[in-house]
């Protein structure tokens, strides 16, 4: 009985916030998520050099073509970031972003480093759920308007968006026993578990932002790194990407899970 008087606090609490926070939690969610590219995109420009000769490098293909590169991923980020805090053509801005994504791990060998490849499908989930967003509200215009299953792809994203963002959660577990590990290592798949089965979802989602936030803040402190060490970048790359996630999560929360969840399924039990 105790456990359930826990559990019922907790989903007050969440219910709550999502009244308090209703007006603008997706607005931030949007902010968060598109971080990642925003940053991104800013240092292709104050680092164009550096990454035009890391391209040339690798693949050999001339600085022609390694600026090109370049400009597609300053232009593709930024512009994309525009579109989504303006509300306008965000499905192409999102598919933009997801082409973005590919060509990153494709030219920076993402596809063979499984932790920064889990990350960026992570990040790609977070797109599927701010396409579900702006789909549904597409179809608001519509309100009242019979439809057969329209909302059914919408389902299908907001799945595979809290699927693929678990991923995230991953790259995180520590495969050590000490007591801190372990403990979290537990606490962290019980709640991924439920975010992708969507279950209690509102619930595990906002525990799992809290959690990742602090985790971010504590071991991405990039702030603390003088900006000539490499270890700078490297944890601004970490810090922004978790943001993105936090950002997706946070659109769980404002959205719900969606019809393909347990949550929803228990309204018809």
């Amino acid at each position: 009985m105790g456990q359930n008087d826990i559990m019922s606090t907790a989903e007050d609490f969440a219910d709550q916030f999502l009244r308090v926070t209703k007006q603008y939690l997706p607005h931030v969610a949007r902010l968060c998520l598109i971080s990642t590219f925003l940053e991104d995109g800013i240092r292709m420009w104050f680092q164009w050099s550096e990454q035009r000769d890391y391209i040339d490098g690798t693949w050999n293909c001339g600085y022609f073509l390694a600026s090109i590169f370049v400009f597609i991923n300053l232009f593709g980020q930024l512009s994309g970031c525009i579109l989504v805090l303006s509300r306008n053509f965000v499905q192409y801005a999102c598919f933009g972003l997801f082409g973005i994504i590919a060509l990153q791990t494709i030219a920076y060998s993402i596809l063979w480093d499984l932790k920064f490849l889990m990350r960026n499908l992570a990040l790609g989930g977070g797109l599927l759920l701010l396409l579900a967003e702006s789909r549904s509200e597409g179809k608001s215009m519509f309100a009242g308007v019979p439809t057969m299953r329209e909302s059914s792809p919408k389902q299908y994203m907001q799945l595979g968006g809290r699927v693929l963002l678990v991923l995230m959660f991953m790259t995180l577990l520590h495969f050590d026993m000490n007591f801190f590990s372990v403990l979290q290592n537990i606490v962290g798949t019980a709640l991924i578990i439920l975010v992708a089965i969507g279950f209690k979802t509102k619930l595990a989602a906002l525990t799992l932002v809290i959690w990742l936030f602090g985790i971010n803040i504590y071991f991405n402190a990039f702030w603390t790194i003088p900006a000539y060490k490499p270890m700078h970048d490297f944890l601004k790359y970490d810090f922004f990407q978790t943001m993105s996630v936090i950002g997706g999560l946070l659109l769980v929360v404002a959205l719900g899970p969606g019809g393909v969840s347990m949550d929803e399924k228990k309204k018809e039990w």
